[in-house]
């Protein structure tokens, strides 16, 4: 199959590319690089000995779009493309609206007009709002996100809804990510924040290097085992193969299908703490702060939808989540510069 990614130098556009390389794809990619390295595509071809063919491009640009698909056959699209940091998204609400509503609107324009009507989109749990039940699964309703970016992840996926209803050739399918960790076990490709991480791997990664002098956990109150928040992580290679897994999915399909990607299981911030140190060897500083506005205790994933309809179940345990990163700050520890 002729795969376009969107976002394809990012951290998981450019493992799912690794994935769909190695299960046979032929792989077209964009990115702007607003929050990755053209780097990127080097490691890519040093560790599958394959090429993509590449292209620089915004998806607020139409004109770059069409280009894309005037000069390729393409058969679906996964759409990673997007801004992505929570606390800028509350400082700067209308370039993450704008981004990530207005570029969607141009990529499905451009994929409509070239009949081209297959997406696998790049969604997320925060969709389903500060809920107090767990485990959560596909059937819960989409509530109010605490912040904006979330509020543009609800709004692509009605967006991508209701397309379907107007045009039923369509097929979408929606992936709701729980917390994607880790790295390629070659230790060539991984997150790299472009300021300080907003997610809690990279971030205790950072200390360990000794980029960061330390943790802030916040909050310590929580009804959990060891008072902190607990959350669903999954290895990002496992959340790669997923993708891969919906999209031979959905071959010969019409509709609109959404699943969880996670493993299942939640794990407390401490024991994220506890099972890196294990992993490097090294004590992990940290600071017990106030809660933050918005996070609640406790959030993982039903995964049985996924695993029943598409046959995906997550592989890879904390162990070597903490590990493969580990290996990637190691081995970058300033990133992909």
């Amino acid at each position: 199959m002729k795969v376009l990614v969107s976002g394809g130098t990012g951290y998981i556009g450019s493992h799912t590319i690794v994935e769909l390389l190695n299960n046979g794809h032929e792989v077209i990619a964009f990115d702007n690089f607003y929050n990755s390295k053209p780097e990127v595509l080097n490691r890519i071809k040093t560790i599958t000995g394959k090429d993509i063919k590449f292209y620089k491009a915004d998806m607020l640009k139409k004109d770059e779009l069409e280009v894309i698909f005037n000069e390729n056959e393409i058969d679906a699209v996964i759409h990673f493309a997007g801004l992505k940091a929570v606390g800028e998204s509350c400082r700067k609400p209308i370039l993450y609206y704008t981004n990530n509503i207005c570029g969607t609107l141009n990529l499905i324009s451009v994929m409509d007009k070239h009949n081209v009507r297959n997406i696998v989109f790049s969604s997320s749990a925060t969709v389903y709002g500060e809920t107090d039940t767990v485990p959560v699964d596909e059937t819960m309703p989409v509530g109010h996100a605490t912040n904006p970016y979330g509020e543009t992840k609800i709004m692509q996926e009605f967006i991508l809804s209701d397309l379907y209803k107007a045009n039923n050739n369509w097929t979408v399918t929606l992936l709701r990510y729980f917390n994607p960790v880790g790295a390629h076990e070659s230790g060539l490709i991984g997150e790299d924040p472009q300021n300080v991480p907003n997610n809690l791997t990279p971030y205790i990664s950072q200390v360990a290097i000794g980029r960061l002098p330390h943790l802030n956990v916040f909050g310590n109150d929580y009804p959990t085992p060891d008072g902190t928040g607990v959350r669903d992580y999954i290895h990002v290679v496992d959340l790669a193969i997923g993708h891969i897994k919906a999209l031979d999915a959905s071959c010969g399909k019409k509709g609109v299908f959404i699943y969880n990607l996670g493993t299942g299981k939640g794990y407390s911030v401490l024991e994220m703490v506890h099972a890196f140190e294990k992993a490097t060897g090294i004590k992990i500083n940290y600071k017990i702060t106030d809660r933050r506005a918005g996070d609640i205790a406790i959030l993982y994933a039903d995964t049985e939808k996924a695993k029943r309809e598409i046959g995906f179940v997550a592989q890879r345990g904390i162990d070597e989540m903490c590990r493969d990163l580990w290996n990637w700050q190691k081995k970058n520890p300033h990133g992909f510069e």
